[in-house]
């Protein structure tokens, strides 16, 4: 409601309507501020009573005086308004300036914190109650995490921190000023088109980095190869392998552990086809989420059947968002996007096919991505999700010619049992049940 409607209301006899919406208003501004006293109350309810500037109470009275401020704007005007939030501003921060001193504690962000309960409370009156809401949940987390983000922070190398920030800063930059349509004569790239598919995935491999780095060295090999294999499911399958040749895992847990990478990389191809290329999914979706299924449950079979839960750390693996690796991804995407329009158009699906094929050894998302960009210039999605999913197949038996150079035959045979077992299954339900699953995909 705009601040002229209620100025127009306040001061005569309120409508109904009127009244239990600033009621529901005050409601929020006192709700934000007993939220974020909770938690600051919780975190110091170890410390004698009264010894804090800001507590539980004082911090729902923070959120209900801002709120009562913002309803007095239409009485006290801009002028008075600013009086009132200057005066607050003063008193509290003289107190918690007087916290700090007797703690030694040089941290401001209790003082932000009240500073922003009683703003939020203010704007609670006249702005819109779901931002409200949503910021006041995020500073809570926000306080709430302080342990787990500076353990994360103490975690992150120089070189990570570096890569982000430049690819931030390129994304933020230079992505507006990229042309957003073709520029080659195959009229197949998209400069930015190019540029945010590869984001996405490097995006999408560093939150598997992140959990690989958090999870640390007490979790299991299987959660180990679960975030491992969103950074690079080919990798994970190689290093549980030289685990298993040192003897250092059971080749059962090991086959287990590459049969969760193999699940999670074909659920992957999934979720990009949902973002990259939806109509390819209709025809695909069934077929990799069956593959994906029996993936899943041939790790669960392996699992139990040993009975030695061995554990270990994590796989590790270098950051995706080294900004080499990203740029020298953009370069064989683009190519591969190149080099797959002009044999759709030259060879139609005949040649596209075996390009697929080969392509899908040594990067499964690129293909995918790849199709999903030929489909939306014009390319049948048939003819996408056939390349899709030989990229998809020719890619799990690479992984298996890995698994026995690494990991030796009983690893490799336990892992290629798993791949046959997935294709299999993804084949018959590519051909006899994608009738009738294809409109749950393309819902």
């Amino acid at each position: 409601m705009a601040v002229s409607a209620w100025s127009l209301q306040i001061g005569r006899d309120m409508p109904d309507p009127i009244l239990l919406e600033m009621v529901q208003r005050l409601t929020v501004a006192l709700g934000v501020g007993f939220l974020v006293g909770v938690e600051r109350g919780w975190k110091h309810r170890d410390a004698p009573e009264g010894s804090r500037a800001a507590g539980l109470r004082t911090h729902a009275v923070i959120g209900l005086l801002g709120g009562v401020c913002g309803a007095m704007l239409p009485y006290v005007g801009p002028v008075g308004f600013a009086a009132l939030a200057l005066s607050f501003a003063a008193a509290f921060i003289t107190f918690k300036v007087m916290e700090s001193l007797r703690d030694q504690d040089l941290s401001v962000t209790g003082a932000i914190a009240g500073l922003l309960v009683f703003a939020l409370g203010a704007y609670a009156m006249w702005g819109d109650l779901r931002i409200v809401a949503a910021a006041g949940v995020a500073l809570v987390a926000l306080l709430a995490f302080k342990e787990a983000l500076h353990a994360w922070l103490d975690k992150l190398t120089w070189k990570e921190l570096r890569s982000a920030l430049l690819i931030l800063a390129a994304t933020a930059i230079a992505l507006p000023l990229l042309p957003d349509r073709a520029i080659d004569p195959w009229d197949a790239v998209n400069p930015r088109e190019l540029w945010l598919l590869t984001i996405l995935v490097a995006g999408a491999s560093f939150a598997g980095y992140v959990a690989v780095r958090v999870l640390g060295s007490d979790v299991g090999i299987l959660a180990g190869a679960a975030a491992g294999s969103l950074v690079s499911s080919t990798v994970v399958t190689a290093e549980l392998g030289r685990r298993v040749r040192k003897g250092e895992s059971h080749a059962m847990v090991g086959g287990a552990a590459a049969a969760v990478a193999a699940a999670i990389s074909v659920g992957r191809v999934i979720a990009l086809l949902a973002i990259t290329g939806p109509l390819i999914l209709p025809e695909a979706g069934p077929a990799l989420l069956a593959a994906t299924l029996a993936f899943a449950a041939a790790a669960f079979v392996m699992r139990f059947l040993d009975r030695h839960a061995d554990r270990g750390e994590p796989s590790q693996v270098r950051s995706p968002l080294d900004l080499v690796s990203v740029a020298q991804f953009a370069l064989f995407l683009g190519a591969v996007i190149i080099v797959g329009r002009i044999v759709s158009e030259e060879f139609g699906q005949a040649g596209l096919l075996p390009f697929a094929a080969t392509a899908g050894l040594a990067d499964v998302d690129a293909v995918t991505l790849a199709a999903g960009s030929l489909v939306r210039g014009g390319l049948d999605p048939s003819v996408g999700a056939h390349a899709v999913m030989v990229a998809v197949v020719m890619n799990t038996l690479a992984k298996a010619a890995i698994a026995l150079v690494a990991g030796g035959w009983r690893y490799a045979g336990l892992y290629l049992a798993s791949a046959l077992a997935a294709i299999t299954i993804a084949g018959l339900v590519w051909l006899w049940a994608t009738p009738f699953l294809a409109p749950l995909f393309s819902g």
